[in-house]
Formats: C-alpha cells, sequence, structure tokens
C-alpha cells in the first residue's frame, strides 16, 4: 500500500511530477521495485520548495484536512516523498483509498 496507518495519522509515500500542468492526484503507480505511490503532479516548479509545498496543499484539500496537518517527513529534493498527515489514521487511509480507487 502507497500508505500506512500510524498512531499519529497516516504516512503516504508519493512520486511527484513537478511542472506536471496541473495540481492532481493521479492514483496509485508501481515503481520498478513493485513497490507503490500516489501518483501526484503539480504545477509548482522544484525550486525552493514550491513543489512540496504544492503536494502538501493538495493532499491536504483532497482529505479536506487543514494544510498545517500535513507535513514533509522524507524526500525534500526527491521525486519520492513521504507526508504524513496527523488525525485519524485509519479514516485518512478509507478517504484515501476512496480517492484513489486504490484496494489492494
Amino acid at each position: 500500500m502507497p500508505w500506512r496507518i500510524r498512531p499519529d495519522g497516516l504516512e503516504i509515500r508519493v512520486r511527484v511530477t513537478p511542472r506536471g500542468g496541473r495540481d492532481a492526484i493521479d492514483g496509485v503507480e508501481m515503481l520498478s521495485d513493485g513497490k507503490p505511490v500516489l501518483k501526484v503532479r503539480v504545477r509548482a516548479a522544484p525550486e525552493d520548495g514550491a513543489a512540496n509545498e504544492g503536494v502538501r496543499r493538495l493532499v491536504a484539500k483532497a482529505l479536506r484536512s487543514p494544510p498545517s496537518k500535513v507535513n514533509l517527513e522524507a524526500g525534500a529534493t526527491a521525486r519520492l516523498k513521504t507526508f504524513l498527515i496527523a488525525g485519524e489514521g485509519e479514516v485518512l487511509a478509507r478517504d484515501i483509498a476512496a480517492l484513489t480507487g486504490y484496494n489492494p
């Protein structure tokens, strides 16, 4: 699964496409190593953290959560990133599964 429930919320693994033409969550894709990630594109360029901020705000909006509850945990300068959404992990996991249509 591209996400994992934690006691403090939901951890998601994301593959980001900066300068993607639009801000969107494009579902789940498998990496070449077989690991699933959430595929996200943002209009922002990968400069000065703008793309990271775009992903943070997009995920927050999609999950109807305040942006302050979404934090980048790993991958600040990489395409593969890990975000933590603070809150009730099971509810967030259910919402993101419904949003992406991903049911392993």
